[in-house]
């Protein structure tokens, strides 16, 4: 018989368990343990003051969530176990591996903060308790790739292909393929994102599946093939952790909170967040002369729509992680035409984004990179599609440079 309890303070959720954790229990605790992960606990402490036996079963699942913490800068703390406890952590050698608190000031001392460690602002916007930290870096540039002018009568063709180098290519989005001659991928055109040089796309056919190139050094000759798109680069001015007030906060919110940190007119945003609502869509057909709408109406006309996008009725992928990359502008009549053209007439941002598997991510400021690195080679994709501005993300962190 087991009972338990839990306490909630930020980051961090107190367990408290009452009783024996054995295979029988163990598994009340693991999906305990689960959902406060998955809800952004980062730290767990388990308070086994009350817990008498603990077999390895119960081991095995405190270590597993210890695995799956560590991955993103969190940890399982057990504090206050009896004797009789501590010696089966120690028989087992866990001892190594959980840090173990007698009280409370041993918590305190693990997590308190050095002076002068990093300079962190802390800010509170539009519902969102936002943490950033600046740095003193040249503006990034955007490269245009191709042009959508063909898309709504889908009329591209061979010749409106472009090739470019995933070296010149840091983040990016647009409808991309790989391949070497045209006869190979003219079929597997989708929506993409580039993520630190790493191309994801999800091809435009019946049933579609990420495919994807990881692109190990800025030096690798790789080629990526683009009917249209963009690209920028550059050092990232901020990087900011944030997480919703009440539940989530919607993308057109977040992308205000980031104007309010930054006071350039066009950003590129790098973006890792947890999903509590994803809303996405993407082409069902490669926009082709040869798949051009017998009606002669563009693709996007409300009786072509239906069969050319796929759009999503309510939002989905609760708890999925998801890697974005976009751009994103306050006054769009401050940019020159061509940059002007990559937004939709009612959108202030263009991103698209991989949908990965279910997991927490690490929202530590100084780890952002590695964090982005650890995802995408790491994780599985599911789909890579445009995001929608009422897309719904608990928390998450982002890496934003000013684009000149």
């Amino acid at each position: 018989m087991l009972e338990c309890t839990v306490q909630e303070d930020g980051n961090f959720a107190r367990l408290n368990p009452k009783g024996r954790i054995d295979s029988m229990t163990a598994p009340e605790i693991e999906q305990i343990v689960g959902s406060l992960i998955l809800a952004g606990k980062r730290v767990v402490i388990a308070d086994l003051e009350h817990v008498g036996f603990i077999s390895s079963a119960g081991l095995r699942v405190l270590m597993m969530a210890q695995k799956q913490l560590k991955k993103v800068d969190g940890e399982v703390i057990i504090y206050r176990a009896a004797d009789t406890v501590l010696d089966v952590f120690k028989m087992s050698g866990f001892d190594t591996i959980f840090f173990l608190a007698a009280d409370q000031s041993d918590i305190d001392e693990r997590f308190k903060k050095v002076p002068g460690a990093g300079a962190v602002v802390s800010k509170h916007i539009n519902g969102i308790a936002a943490q950033y930290t600046e740095h003193d870096v040249a503006a990034g540039s955007l490269l245009p790739i191709g042009s959508q002018a063909r898309l709504a009568l889908s009329q591209y063709a061979e010749s409106d292909v472009v090739t470019v180098n995933a070296a010149d290519i840091q983040y990016g989005t647009g409808l991309a393929a790989l391949g070497e001659a045209y006869s190979e991928f003219k079929d597997f055109f989708g929506e993409s994102v580039v993520l630190n040089r790493s191309l994801f796309f999800y091809p435009a056919v019946k049933r579609p599946a990420v495919d994807f190139m990881l692109c190990p050094s800025a030096g690798a000759h790789i080629e990526y093939r683009f009917l249209y798109g963009f690209g920028f680069g550059g050092q990232f001015r901020y990087v900011v952790s944030f997480d919703a007030d009440n539940g989530f906060i919607q993308l057109n919110k977040l992308i205000d909170s980031f104007f309010a940190v930054s006071s350039a007119n066009l950003l590129g945003i790098v973006l890792l967040a947890e999903s509590r609502g994803f809303m996405g869509m993407n082409l069902k057909q490669i926009p082709s002369r040869e798949n051009s709408p017998a009606n002669n109406k563009d693709i996007f006309d409300t009786d072509n729509f239906s069969s050319w996008f796929n759009f999503p009725v309510e939002p989905g992928d609760i708890n999925n992680i998801i890697a974005g990359t976009g751009i994103a502008v306050k006054d769009k009549n401050k940019l020159p035409p061509a940059t002007r053209e990559l937004f939709s007439s009612d959108s202030s941002c263009h991103i698209h984004a991989c949908v990965f598997d279910k997991g927490p991510i690490n929202r530590n400021l100084e780890t952002f990179e590695n964090e982005l690195k650890r995802i995408i080679t790491e994780c599985g994709a599911q789909r890579v599609q445009h995001v929608l501005g009422h897309s719904r993300f608990s928390s998450g962190i982002a890496g934003i440079i000013e684009l000149a």
